[in-house]
């Protein structure tokens, strides 16, 4: 029988870069598929892959320090499987009346201007968190028109992907992660974008030939910080910044930051306390 192990994960603070990290993890202990939500996420492995004893070890020794992780387990039988899923499974969303994300298994799917498809080995980036939605909002509210667009830890590649369906030129998507790697490079053949380039790494996969007219960086506020400087240097003058995946609180610290590599903020959006900031290099 094709039973499954449910595992529901709350993770505190919950983070994108955790459940990402930990959703990666999992996948190396027999996990296959990952749901977020606003507390965490939950993840299925297959009943005769499941091992308590690995699953204790893996969350006892998550490498990120300052967060709290607690689960809990549940046995989905095989005949029950099927309709679990597509319970729990990210539904159609729409953006702004604008935008359609859905998967290959989604009927009646509603109409919009973009008809985006994401089948998500670990669902990060399927437009349920307000962080992937603010992005969103702000490449649909841009030029994108033939625009050379650097999609920084990309996930299931779908900002790569509207930007691209949006009329961008050049885009090249990164992600550190081999298994968002690899779902990007899905993602893209599911929707006929195969201009889009895909690079496994992380700051270090920017090339010194790199110039973009657009950076997208939705990933959090430590990296941002971090790395900010390896994305000014692959802008030219005027080209536009958006950054998301951290809170409102975390604003200033991020604009100090951009200051000191030439970005100039330009403004901001927030819900939930979730903030998206655009900067444009002087």
């Amino acid at each position: 029988m094709n039973d499954y192990t449910k595992v529901t994960f709350t993770v505190t603070p919950a983070e994108e870069v955790a459940t990402d990290i930990l959703a990666a993890l999992l996948a190396d202990d027999g996990f296959e598929s990952f749901v977020p939500d606003e507390n965490g996420m939950t993840a299925y492995a297959p009943q005769d892959a499941f091992n308590a004893d690995k699953l204790k070890s893996t969350v006892e020794n998550f490498p990120l320090e300052g967060y709290g992780i607690t689960y809990t387990t549940e046995l989905i039988e095989g005949e029950d499987w099927n309709a679990e899923w597509e319970k729990n499974y990210f539904q159609p969303i729409i953006v702004d009346d604008r935008c359609v994300i859905h998967s290959t298994f989604h009927t009646d799917v509603p109409k919009a201007e973009y008809d985006i498809l994401i089948d998500p080995k670990m669902a990060f980036g399927t437009g349920y968190h307000q962080t992937t939605c603010h992005m969103i909002r702000a490449i649909l509210a841009s030029d994108m028109k033939g625009k050379r667009v650097l999609d920084m830890g990309c996930g299931t590649a779908i900002l790569a992907i509207i930007a691209k369906k949006h009329g961008a030129g050049e885009v090249v998507a990164i992600d550190i992660d081999e298994f968002a790697y690899e779902n990007a490079l899905e993602n893209i053949v599911l929707n006929n974008t195969p201009e889009i380039e895909v690079r496994l790494g992380g700051a270090d996969a920017i090339k010194e030939s790199d110039s973009f007219d657009i950076v997208i960086a939705n990933i959090n506020r430590n990296i941002l910080l971090a790395d900010m400087k390896h994305y000014a240097a692959a802008m030219h003058k005027d080209s536009e910044i958006f950054m998301s995946g951290f809170y409102t609180e975390d604003m200033d610290v991020l604009q100090e930051e951009a200051r000191k590599h030439g970005l100039r903020f330009r403004g901001f959006a927030d819900n939930n306390n979730w903030a998206m900031m655009k900067f444009i290099k002087e």
